[in-house]
């Protein structure tokens, strides 16, 4: 029997993990072997093999014996992924942060929202308060608009009708038709700016970051003030953010 399940707060989550591990184990087993290695009811075994299959998580071959889905294949594969874009990207997002001066993150879609995948930190007194795994708003932050603006139309188009739109700040987008004229901006200009539209007195300036497959895979900014950023470097700044994230893109196998 496994002790450490019985110790969980969420048993039935615990005892699918180790489902999953006493398959990954063995390459395959039959459904007797899980219920002696797991030492519950063989009824709650069978629910949770059942469910596991249904999410593509186990298969069952002809011989009745369970092996692992090809779900955890695709799960793994954009582990790596992330992992892969952090190792390439992190030296990149330090130097852009020792050119401009600023925060720096690289974030991901998650689902309906981006996130920040990765923060270097300034040397500036001035600190602005974010962390890795914080999200964002898609319609309020230039990370969101970035990502969203090289979005395939129909993933876009999905996201978007995801969006409640609310009056924030003087600057924030308040309905459909003033973020896709933002969008079109953006996709123009090759950058995408938060001119105080999520928080008062911040802006951000982000730039899409590409993979082999010429999709948007991510998206890189530089995060300041408004003494920090405004118009007389505002330019500049972007030419700095999108001159990182092609290199980035160049790096991942992007090829224009």
């Amino acid at each position: 029997m496994m002790e450490w399940v019985h110790k969980s707060k969420v048993p039935a989550l615990s005892r699918a993990i180790a489902i999953l591990d006493i398959v990954s184990a063995r390459g395959h087993c039959s459904a007797n072997v899980i219920v002696s290695e797991l030492g519950v009811p063989k009824s709650t075994v069978y629910l949770l093999l059942e469910e596991l299959k249904y999410q593509r998580l186990l298969t069952q071959g002809k011989d009745g014996d369970y092996r692992l889905g090809l779900k955890l294949l695709e799960l793994g594969s954009q582990v790596s992924r992330q992992l892969d874009l952090r190792t390439v990207a992190m030296p990149h997002l330090t130097a852009l942060m020792q050119d401009t001066g600023h925060l720096c993150h690289l974030g991901v879609l998650d689902g309906d929202a981006p996130i920040y995948l990765i923060k270097v930190e300034s040397q500036s007194s001035i600190q602005v308060r974010t962390w890795e795994g914080k999200r964002l708003s898609l319609c309020r932050s230039s990370l969101g608009k970035c990502l969203l603006a090289w979005t395939e139309r129909d993933h876009q188009d999905a996201l978007i009708a995801s969006i409640t739109f609310e009056p924030g700040l003087p600057n924030t987008i308040t309905g459909e038709k003033q973020l896709r004229d933002e969008l079109q901006r953006i996709r123009q200009a090759g950058w995408a700016y938060d001119n105080e539209e999520d928080v008062a007195n911040i802006r951000c300036i982000s730039a899409p970051v590409f993979n082999a497959a010429r999709e948007v895979t991510a998206a890189i900014s530089i995060v300041g003030t408004t003494l920090q950023i405004g118009p007389g470097n505002l330019d500049a700044l972007a030419g700095k953010v999108k001159e990182r994230a092609w290199a980035i893109s160049r790096a991942l196998g992007y090829k224009e």
